[in-house]
């Protein structure tokens, strides 16, 4: 019964809410850093607000890279921004994340990274930062961490805080209209990860239960609809409501083995986080059962599975052996595409295992996989 619970200060949803965008900078600064997207969706909100000083900056595809991430924390200190604002995916928001917290705050960048620096906290209190999404995946909008790509180490990691809270979170399902076909399919399966790992999570709570339950059951009724329909409202407001609640969730609940094996791939070889985790989901769900069902057969977990089938597929169901079949189908439906179209190779299987077993997102997983399982989830999704 006891839990704590914390997310961004305000969160605002629902179609159209981007048009608020303005008003609410203004209440939180004057000179505003806008991170867009390389298309640059949603980015005519920023400019109607004639009272604002801003700087424009387009962001690239990928998790922020240092030299990129060091360069924009520079413009912010020159330029005095007082509030940044993010219109993009979840590695746009994770830059815009970054660069609050770390333009604040003296001292090198990797001072303050995990793994490859220090690890020390932000003592400053960040600048203001606005999240405006643009895809349904990452729940990056209500998340205290911002993925660091280090490129020369080949890995991704990540800075965190509580500081690193967004201001404001603003989810208008309409910039999320334009996605294609393959960018939702994986983004929506990264988002059902991120309402599953947490629901069967050791750091699981009532609260986030409550909105696993619900991501689960809008994802499981949309996320097909959605990829076959971009303009069907309903859907992707599922979807984006489904997102926004697995931020809220793995923020306060952690995740699990497909998120470990997310970070080490993604900082290895040149593929999106939402593609590998959509490529992952149903064979580590399968080890993740199977290790369960022979090691502690009584785990709480198995039934949180079967829970999880029901919620995803919209019916009573069994056993967990049904969720899995579940997300097989879906991965066959959205015709995700297997590790091996990403670069990797089996002679990287090995490596990639060794990387995942320490990685953080591991300590939220249900069951501790031994290597030969973690090489299997690989193989399998190979």
């Amino acid at each position: 019964m006891n839990f704590e619970f914390a997310t961004a200060t305000k969160i605002i949803f629902g179609c159209d809410t981007a048009r608020q965008v303005p008003k609410i900078a203004s209440l939180l600064g004057k000179r505003a850093l806008v991170l867009l997207g390389p298309k640059m969706i949603g980015a005519n909100i920023i400019t109607t607000e004639q009272n604002w000083d801003f700087l424009q900056y387009e962001v690239v595809d990928g998790e922020p890279s240092l030299p990129i991430l060091e360069q924009i924390v520079q413009t912010a200190r020159k330029n005095r921004i007082d509030v940044i604002i993010s219109v993009g995916g979840g590695s746009v928001i994770d830059m815009g994340k970054a660069v609050s917290g770390l333009a604040a705050n003296l001292g090198e960048i990797r001072d303050y990274l995990e793994i490859v620096g220090k690890n020390h906290p932000l003592l400053e209190k960040p600048i203001p930062f606005i999240a405006i999404p643009t895809t349904a995946g990452t729940g990056a909008e209500v998340t205290r961490n911002a993925v660091i790509n280090d490129a020369d180490k080949k890995v991704k990691v990540s800075l965190r805080s509580p500081f690193l809270y967004p201001a404001a979170a603003v989810v208008d399902p309409v910039l999320t209209f334009s996605m294609p076909a393959e960018v939702t399919a994986a983004t929506g399966l990264d988002a059902l990860t991120q309402v599953l790992e947490p629901f069967v999570s050791v750091k699981a709570n009532m609260m986030t239960d409550l909105f696993c339950q619900e991501g689960l059951t809008r994802i499981g009724r949309s996320l097909v609809m959605a990829y076959k329909n971009g303009n069907d409202q309903e859907s992707r407001e599922d979807m984006c409501w489904g997102s926004l609640l697995g931020g809220l969730a793995l923020a306060n609940s952690g995740l699990g083995v497909v998120h470990g094996f997310a970070g080490p791939i993604g900082g290895m070889f040149n593929a999106p986080h939402g593609a590998i985790c959509a490529a992952l989901l149903p064979y580590a769900t399968r080890m993740n059962i199977s290790a369960l069902q022979k090691r502690m057969p009584d785990h709480p977990a198995l039934e949180r599975y079967r829970q999880a089938g029901k919620y995803l597929l919209g019916r009573n169901v069994t056993d967990g052996s049904e969720l899995i079949e579940g997300l097989l189908t879906l991965n066959s439906t959205l015709q995700i595409r297997p590790l091996r179209e990403w670069g990797i190779n089996k002679t990287d299987i090995k490596d990639i295992a060794e990387k995942a077993q320490n990685a953080s997102s591991m300590k939220g997983n249900p069951i501790i996989l031994e290597m030969n399982e973690l090489g299997q989830i690989l193989r399998d999704a190979w």
